[in-house]
């Protein structure tokens, strides 16, 4: 039966820079690059290609040799060029030139009524789309082995400039739904599509078959997978639930139908420091700096696989991540403030009414950088964390259990049901300037591997 949750509790940052819905005419990026970092969870990395090979898109790339099923696949077709190391030879990034056009390895269509669950699965793995499956809880690739107690996916994303996917995936209905079709047959339970329910539902969403939809309204982070999971069916020790990205879902469906890895999505361009912020058409692992060189407004600024706040750092040179729709531009915060949050301004984007009575003025778009306004401080119990997470766990109390490494405690207080996404908006309003997302995956490696 469908639900209607109406959440109350977090904090939506009204970030200047949101994309035009419109396709922006950018060059085509020509470098694109696999990095292992984007997959938590990927222990021991094997490269599968050498420098000069030539691939296609959905040749095999990578494995895990812990879960040497699962296949990590090129983007693009094309030349590999570099296979780039780090400190004890870690394994960072693997380029690839791409084609003028784009090749893909040819797969036969997935006739899902003649496959088991397990022929599926097995199918999947190899097909370079798996690894859009995580497994909560502990957020990582999921083992196809596993047969999770239900299958989440959040139709929305309520996290800063993030893309409407009612446009980025509009024509993709009928990819949407085989991938339903296929996630059903993974699954002993349900499949929950959650759509935002403070609007009207998208087309493409609404007449989508075989998914329970439930309706999510509030602030952020309302669109948060972990936070519907919590509200829908919570994660205990020893449960396994599995989410889906609806780009990820689109994915899936089209190589059931196609039988071909289809990396291409569109993605937002975003943030107050460029010149044009709007939606390109790309693949995963593009080089960004075809979007952001030339589009900028100054020229100090940190580049943004993702969003705000849980994104991740790159250079111009940097590349689109795995997981990633979105690219956001911020001014660098890299200064020193004269009275800090003491000075009266109406400019600043604050949670807490610090400004004092400009605090009320405080709406509208902010221009916001990546000043923290302050230093790391002691660990004060505030009570702040309690306001933007809309969930019922305890949170001051079990950041402060995985900083004693308290293994009863950090199940007892719910380290099961969250990962770094679901903290990122406790890390923004956190007045002793925390990396609370960091020492979240720190407390999920100690359950993991203890």
């Amino acid at each position: 039966m469908s639900k209607i949750v109406k959440l109350k509790k977090g904090f939506d940052i009204n970030m200047a820079g949101k994309a035009k819905q419109e396709l922006a005419d950018f060059a085509p990026a020509q470098t694109f690059a696999i990095k292992p970092t984007d997959f938590i969870g990927l222990q021991r990395p094997k490269v599968l290609v050498n420098e000069g090979d030539t691939v296609k898109a959905g040749t095999p790339i990578l494995i895990d040799k812990a879960l040497d099923q699962v296949i990590y696949a090129a983007p693009v077709s094309g030349k590999v060029v570099e296979i780039k190391r780090g400190d004890r030879r870690k394994l960072l990034e693997v380029k690839i030139l791409a084609d003028a056009t784009i090749t893909h390895e040819q797969f036969a269509a997935v006739d899902l009524a003649s496959l088991d669950r397990d022929a599926l699965a097995a199918t999947l793995a190899a097909s370079g789309t798996w690894p859009n499956i995580i497994q909560r809880p502990y957020g990582i690739v999921a083992n196809p082995a596993d047969t999770p107690k239900s299958i989440f996916i959040s139709a929305f994303d309520t996290n800063p400039l993030a893309p409407d996917y009612a446009f980025t995936l509009k024509g993709q209905e009928k990819y949407l739904q085989a991938g339903i079709e296929a996630l059903a047959k993974l699954t002993s339970g349900k499949v929950h599509l959650n759509v935002d329910g403070s609007k009207a539902v998208p087309a493409i969403f609404s007449d989508l078959k075989g998914a329970q939809m439930n309706k999510f309204s509030g602030p952020h982070p309302a669109g948060n997978v972990g936070v519907q999971i919590h509200h829908l069916d919570p994660i205990n020790k020893g449960d396994i639930a599995w989410t889906v990205s609806p780009v990820g879902l689109a994915q899936i469906g089209k190589f059931i139908l196609e039988g071909v890895f289809d990396a291409s999505r569109i993605i937002a361009v975003t943030g107050s420091e460029l010149t044009t912020a709007a939606y390109v058409k790309t693949y995963s692992g593009a080089c960004v700096s075809t979007f952001v060189k030339g589009n900028l407004n100054s020229g100090h600024v940190r580049v943004i696989s993702g969003n705000v706040l849980t994104g991740e750092k790159i250079a111009l040179e940097g590349f689109l991540g795995f997981y990633s729709s979105q690219i956001t531009v911020i001014p660098e915060g890299d200064y020193e403030e004269f009275l800090g949050w003491i000075k009266p301004t109406a400019s600043k984007l604050s949670f807490s009414r610090a400004l004092g009575i400009f605090s009320f003025l405080n709406k509208g778009e902010f221009k916001v950088d990546t000043n923290a306004h302050g230093e790391e401080r002691p660990f004060v119990v505030s009570g702040v964390f309690e306001k933007v997470l809309p969930m019922d766990i305890l949170p001051t109390y079990l950041f402060k259990a995985i900083v004693t490494e308290d293994f009863d405690e950090m199940e007892e207080l719910g380290l099961y049901e969250i990962i770094e996404e679901d903290v990122a908006l406790c890390e923004f309003v956190d007045p002793s300037k925390n990396d609370l997302q960091e020492l979240v995956r720190s407390g999920i490696e100690l359950l993991m591997y203890s």
